[in-house]
């Protein structure tokens, strides 16, 4: 066993420079290959985060303009309806005027008819009552002239 013991520890001690070169290696990997790669890394990754947020932030700034201009082509939709609806109250009610005025113009010609129409009864009233009074003083005449004298 002496000899196993002693044959162990030449293996460790043939292994002691095998440990320091592994030690040496991995400090050096450590320092040279993986905190560099490290870095690249997270600066890619910071770059490519940075890009996905701009890019976020575009899409939200289009997307407000596009409300915005939403907002003012509604606006504007509604300043024409506006505008058409005064336009169309404005012919209306020139149009309830016109008709006012005819209203008038007619009623005016009915009142000068009626007044002519009033006239020319009331001329022929006494034109008539002139004529009876005529054909009566006649027929007065006839029945009370004697008969024999004729006309």
């Amino acid at each position: 066993m002496d000899e196993t013991l002693h044959q162990l520890g030449g293996l460790l001690l043939g292994a002691v420079p095998t440990v320091i070169l592994l030690a040496l290696l991995y400090t050096l990997y450590t320092y040279l290959v993986h905190k560099p790669l490290q870095r690249v890394l997270a600066e890619r990754r910071s770059k490519t985060e940075g890009a996905v947020e701009k890019s976020r932030a575009d899409i939200a700034a289009a997307e407000a303009r596009t409300a915005e201009y939403e907002q003012r082509l509604r606006e504007a939709r509604a300043k024409l309806f506006y505008a058409q609806e005064r336009q169309r109250q404005a012919a209306l009610d020139a149009k309830a005027q016109a008709v006012e005025e005819a209203r008038e113009g007619a009623q005016r010609q009915v009142a000068a008819a009626k007044k002519a129409i009033e006239a020319d009864r009331a001329a022929a009233h006494s034109s008539l009552q002139v004529e009876a009074a005529a054909l009566a003083q006649e027929i007065v005449r006839r029945v009370l002239q004697p008969a024999g004298t004729g006309r």
